[in-house]
């Protein structure tokens, strides 16, 4: 693959980081800090999507920012996989925008202009870590992103969102700080470099299967934002700020930008014919094996709708590291692909979370029967982005799914099939019962049946807009899918 020296790697970075200042400024205006978010936001999607031809031609972007350490400098690069990431990133970046000025208007909340700055900082923060080049700038970017979410996770400053904002920060500066740094130390020491390399740097670099062993599971651990269990009490707890900010996290960007951070590592700094051949994709499998058949099952028992859905999540992030973890081709494949599939049906669901709180005041699954008779096209989304996430034609979840089977059959790992299999038919056990319950169930309150009632239009459009984009993905999957490709067989 070949890069050639441009600044708009840097420009996709910095625009919306650039655009919290004006934001910050029009605090007392609030249609112009609104508009100065929409620019931001579809600005991005635009720089992004310019280099999008190259990047699915077999080219890229790099720009060096600065020569911090010899050897490794703070450097962006636009390939494959960053555009992947990216592109998903930005889009959705755009609708979370439109989705947050009907949710946060319509509720009347407080400190709206750090609310819409903090998400200029953090989505700057996103795409810096796609478009790293290295793990020293991932690491900063990463960190960026921690700091920058904290005022969102703590947007209600009560007792209970500054309990949720000092876990937040616990579990995921700790973990980064105290397993991720020391790894890169160790693959820094064994190669003198933290490039991301096709084949993995740590190839041929000598080291013992223990030691890599060591450094692998450093990784697995110190991205937390990625909720491997056990070091994923953060994000249930991080449920008390407001949805759109719940989207956010879920959708777009912190889990994501975890996932992202550690299949980078798999696929380019270990390389997965080195985890082959020293027999580490068993680690990778049974880690996010646990996790995924754990946090299904906590799913059920969740009668919050966020806190199911925020479970939910935690099992689905686990189905992208099982996938690069089973180290085939149509695993790795599929892996990568449930990042998109998973972004746009998971964002609908929160999406519709929150247009029910607004509309209908309403929380709590057992309190939401009938409701969806009065909402109906909230509903109607919400089944789209269920479906989506089971893995049910025809909506895009089935795709990357699909491959996940492949993969789990051409490699002879039955065991990992069933695993699919069964948290499958418990993601239809919590998720199914709740669009049943809400357009068949008797009212739990007589309101629900006077007619239609749904969330401002604000709300309403965007999470229309992503559920019709996880129904297109099941048809149109050719951009992510050849994206995908190129990331893992250039």
């Amino acid at each position: 693959m070949s890069y050639q020296t441009s600044i708009w790697p840097l420009a996709a970075v910095l625009i919306s980081l650039i655009g919290s200042i004006p934001i910050m400024l029009s605090g007392r205006t609030p249609n112009l800090r609104e508009s100065w978010t929409l620019m931001a936001a579809f600005g991005k999607v635009v720089i992004v999507a310019s280099m999008l031809p190259a990047v699915l031609n077999g080219g890229g972007f790099e720009f060096t920012i600065a020569e911090v350490i010899p050897g490794v400098p703070l450097a962006l690069r636009v390939d494959a996989m960053g555009m992947f990431f990216a592109l998903v990133a930005s889009i959705l970046w755009f609708f979370t925008s439109l989705y947050s000025i009907g949710y946060m208007r319509s509720l009347k909340e407080h400190a709206q202009t750090r609310y819409f700055a903090s998400f200029a900082v953090a989505i700057s923060a996103t795409l810096g870590v796609a478009f790293s080049a290295n793990l020293l700038t991932l690491y900063l970017f990463y960190e960026m992103l921690s700091l920058s979410t904290y005022p969102l996770v703590t947007h209600e400053q009560n007792a209970e969102s500054r309990k949720s904002g000092r876990k937040y920060l616990t579990y995921i500066l700790g973990t980064s700080i105290g397993f991720a740094l020391p790894a890169m130390l160790i693959v820094y020491s064994l190669t003198g470099t933290l490039d991301f390399k096709i084949g993995g740097v740590l190839a041929g670099s000598g080291a013992s299967p223990q030691l890599l062993a060591l450094v692998l599971v450093l990784f697995l651990f110190g991205f937390a934002k990625s909720g491997l269990m056990p070091f994923h009490g953060w994000l249930p707890a991080a449920m008390v700020a407001p949805t759109p900010v719940s989207s956010f996290l879920h959708g777009v960007a912190v889990v994501k930008v975890g996932v992202f951070s550690i299949l980078r590592v798999i696929f380019h700094i270990f390389g997965p014919e080195q985890l082959l051949a020293v027999n580490l994709g068993w680690v990778i499998c049974t880690l996010a094996s646990t996790t995924i058949l754990v946090a299904s099952l906590v799913a059920l028992t969740q009668d919050n709708l966020k806190r199911r859905l925020a479970y939910s999540t935690i099992g689905q992030l686990s189905y992208m590291i099982l996938g690069a973890g089973m180290l085939s081709a149509a695993g790795m494949t599929g892996g990568l692909l449930h990042i998109a599939m998973h972004a746009f049906g998971k964002i609908t669901l929160f999406f519709c979370a929150g247009a029910i709180f607004v509309a209908a005041g309403k929380k709590y699954i057992s309190q939401m029967d009938g409701l969806g008779r009065r909402m109906p096209i909230t509903y109607l989304a919400f089944m789209f982005g269920s479906l989506s996430i089971i893995g049910m034609p025809p909506l895009g979840g089935f795709i990357s799914k699909w491959n996940l089977v492949i993969g789990a059959v051409s490699s002879d790992q039955l065991i990992l099939l069933l695993v699919l299999l069964v948290s499958s038919l418990l993601n239809a056990a919590y998720f199914l019962p709740i669009v049943y319950r809400g357009f068949f169930a008797k009212a739990a309150d007589p309101v629900f049946d006077e007619g239609v009632k749904e969330a401002p239009l604000f709300c309403l459009v965007p999470l229309s807009m992503t559920a019709c984009a996880s129904l297109a993905l099941f048809f149109y999957p050719d951009i992510f899918l050849k994206l995908a490709q190129l990331a893992l067989f250039p």
